[in-house]
Formats: C-alpha cells, structure tokens, sequence
C-alpha cells in the first residue's frame, strides 16, 4: 500500500517548543496568527463551531478592504481570548493541520499567544486563584457548608458582592465543595470486588481528578462500585490536579510540573502492572495528549500516558475483551450523552455512548456540541454571554432528544448545559456516564 500523504494520512501534532525564547516573541507570533487566520479567512469551516472564528470572520468582513490586511493587530487578541482550547477546530473540522502543508493548528497557536501574554503580564488576581484547584478544594472543602451557602446561585446576600469583587457572574452556578472527597470516602468505605466477574485479574489506579475528588465525589464513588463490580482490583490515587487550569491561562511551565508530580506518584503503579483510569475528559486528554507534547522528551511521561483510560473507554475495553459483569437493569426515560469536546479529542470514539448502550432496553442518545464552559470561561462575566451562546446548539439538542437523564464526559459542561436550558432543565441532574451504569448495576 503507497504511504499516506498530506490530508490524507491521521492528524499529528508538533510538540510544544515553550521552553524556547522564540515560542513568545510578539513578532514570531502575530506573523503566524496572520498566517492561520488568513488561511481560516479563506475556509470559514469552522464559522459555527465557537466563538473565536465568529469574531474573527466578523472582525474581517467589517474592515475596509473586506480583507485581514486592513485589521488591526490589536484585535487579534479578541480571537485569542475567546478561545476555549476545546481542540474540536483541529480534530474535527480543519482539513489543514499536519501533516498537510498549511501545517495548522489552531487551538495550540491561540496556547502560544496566551502563553507569551501570561509570561509579559500573568493573570488577573481572581483567576489566579481559581486555578489552583488543590489548595482551594482542601481549603474550602473545610468549610464547604459556609462556602456552598455563599456561591449558591440565587442568593442576593453575596452573589453580587463576588460579582462585583472577583469579576465571577452572579448568574453562573457554581460547583458546590466537599469535605468528605473521593479519596476519603473511597479509604472509609471501599466497595467489595465481585470475584466472578469475568475482568477479575485487571489492576487499575483511579486518578480521582480535582473536580471528582473536591466537587463531586459521587462520580467517583459510582466509578469505584462499577468497576469492583466488574472485578478490577483498584486503588484511588489523587497526588495533584492535572494542569488543565493552567493551560487554560497560558501557564505552560506550572502544567509540566503538575505533570511530574503526578507522574512521581502514578508511574510507579504503572511498573506494578496496574492502569490509570482517569475520571474527567480533561484529565484523560492532558495525561494522554498534552503532557506528551509539553515534555517530549520525557519518556516516564510517554510511558504513563500510554497505559491511561478514559474511564468509559476502558469499561468499553472489558466490555470487549471478558465481557461486563451480569446484572444491569434498564433505565427508565432514556439517556442523553453529551460527548465533551475534550473526550472526543482525544480521538477514542464515543466510549461514554457506547458504555451505556451495553445497558439492556434503553434508550441512548448522542449530543456532541460544545456545552460553551470552558473552565473559567463559562464563570466570568467577561465570557459567559459566549460560553451560553456556544451552549445553545446544544441545548436545542438535547431538549429534542426528551430524554430523562443527561450525563456528560465532563461534569462542567453538563452543570452549564442544564443551567442554560431554563425551567426544561430543571428536572435533569448533571450525572457522569458512571454514575448511570452504577444506577444500572442497582449500586
């Protein structure tokens, strides 16, 4: 067979040159957004995909010559911000990233530009603090009632003060915080292997993510009970949250050193023979994808990288290897997938659908549109007016599917989703895949 050239051979990233001085030269940099978004100008595929294409289109139609020639430079930054680093412009939609010579890509150019912005100037104070996921889990989950009490949508008390204060949307429903995390409650109370089970013998490590571990333990017990019902000896490891936050911000340096904290700790479970389950789509697609490109030369990271799971991904892997263990029941109303965009780049398939459609007489239904959130995108009153934009698509989706349950890849996207569908989504609950093949399983 002849070799695969150009657009017709898989799509292959470069890794991340952000230890190079060049990576964050203005010039080096606006010289290549002129590039892409002259070639983005000419296609327009992408014109509906999210809003950084939107205001760029827009930005080019309004000029004088109809042309990016006539743009100001200064208004680069507008595309920039709107980016969500969703990779659905690469992954799904651009016919010209590499190997094709136009050599794009998109979401890792507007990385770059945010990267040099942050190294000029950091970050805002608010979000500097939101960033750092470990530290505020531990300390607000200590005082979780008063904290919950405080960001709870609706209450007139303290929402605008924090709007006004923080810059964070009064009208953005917040995650809630626990003091009883994942690790805690997995340690207090593990769930008893079922030694029949056919995938009796597979080892893995869930790492419990930030957002399962501090904001919504229950995933990750749900996670937990399905995969000793299927047998899997487990052990619950959380060292520290991925680095996704800091991507978002351009923090380049901070995510490898998250990589190599969380690589100390998990890697030496991969050498004991045991896999690493990740709990979020984010966090599987910066262990498998980004770290990689962050660290190329890192092969401890190549290595862990290469034995991690989504964690829908790998019950589809049991499901076709030993097969699932007996006993799941039919769930009542049907199900709605919404399929993150960091699930699907992650180029796996839709394992979360696939998963629940092992579940016997029950409807399930596939969205994938981006929810708009974003991390801190779809919190700040800067943004959020894109992020809910962004969410509508989806929202038409999944109010036309009528189904009773809704679940998401990621927890943030599902939360947004339901918010934004107004009183319809008022009887949904934000589950993840998990949490409905534990319901399934009577766990």
């Amino acid at each position: 067979m002849a070799h695969k050239e150009g657009s017709l051979a898989a799509p292959k990233r470069h890794a991340i040159d952000w230890q190079n001085d060049d990576f964050y030269d203005d010039n080096f940099i606006t010289e290549e957004l002129e590039r892409v978004f002259d070639i983005c100008h000419g296609c327009r595929r992408c014109f509906n995909l999210c809003e950084s294409f939107p205001i760029l289109f827009d930005m080019i139609d309004d000029s004088e010559s109809g042309e990016l020639d006539t743009v100001d430079k200064s208004e680069y930054a507008k595309v920039v911000d709107a980016c969500t680093l969703c990779d659905m412009c690469f992954m799904v939609k651009c016919p010209y990233v590499p190997p094709h010579e136009f050599d794009l890509d998109f979401p890792h150019l507007m990385l770059r530009a945010r990267a040099a912005e942050y190294k000029k100037k950091g970050t805002s104070f608010t979000k500097k603090q939101l960033v750092q996921m470990d530290r505020n889990g531990k300390v607000i989950g200590s005082i979780s009632g008063l904290a919950n009490w405080a960001s709870k949508l609706g209450n007139k008390l303290t929402r605008p003060v924090m709007e006004k204060v923080t810059g964070i949307d009064k009208d953005a429903e917040l995650p809630k915080f626990h003091g009883k995390t994942f690790e805690k409650l997995s340690a207090k109370n593990p769930p008893v292997r079922n030694m029949d089970a056919p995938a009796v013998g597979r080892k893995a490590v869930i790492f419990a993510t930030c957002y399962v571990d501090y904001n919504k333990p229950e995933s990750g017990t749900a996670a937990h009970a399905v995969l000793a019902k299927n047998g899997v000896e487990t052990e619950v490891v959380y060292p520290a949250c991925c680095g996704m936050p800091y991507l978002e911000e351009g923090n380049i340096e901070q995510v490898a050193k998250q990589a190599e904290l969380v690589k100390a700790e998990l890697l030496p479970w991969v050498d004991k023979g045991y896999d690493i389950i990740a709990l979020t789509a984010s966090c599987g697609l910066m262990m498998k994808m980004e770290w990689p490109l962050i660290l190329p030369d890192d092969e401890d990271i190549k290595r862990l990288s290469e034995a991690t799971y989504d964690v829908a991904e790998y019950m589809v892997d049991i499901a076709k290897d030993e097969g699932l263990a007996e006993g799941l029941s039919p769930i009542e109303g049907g199900i709605t997938v919404h399929s993150a965009c960091h699930a699907r780049a992650q180029n796996m398939g839709a394992k979360s659908a696939e998963m629940l459609r092992k579940i016997p007489d029950t409807k399930v239904d596939i969205v994938e549109r981006c929810s708009g959130h974003g991390g801190t995108f779809g919190i700040m009153k800067e943004t959020r007016p894109y992020a809910v934009k962004v969410a509508r698509p989806a929202v038409r989706q999944v109010k036309a599917k009528g189904n009773a349950n809704l679940c998401s890849d990621c927890p943030l996207a599902c939360k947004h989703l339901i918010q934004v569908m107004g009183e319809d989504g008022k009887k949904l609950t934000p589950d993840h895949p998990m949490e409905l093949m534990a319901k399934s399983y009577g766990l």
